[in-house]
């Protein structure tokens, strides 16, 4: 992905880059999935998700 993700990070408690990103499908109720980026913290290394509106 050459594009920059920006993703909340719980642990910094800031928006901070995505590193290692890569488009996952995350379960929701009802059995459906919702397209997401998924990769970790630049700065903590804590996973993180960003899910991609439509």
């Amino acid at each position: 992905m050459s594009a920059k993700l920006e993703a909340y990070c719980v642990k910094c408690q800031k928006n901070r880059e995505m590193m290692d990103s890569e488009k996952v499908k995350i379960p929701i109720k009802g059995g459906q999935t919702r397209p997401a980026w998924k990769g970790v913290c630049a700065v903590c290394g804590t996973g993180i998700h960003l899910f991609i509106t439509k």
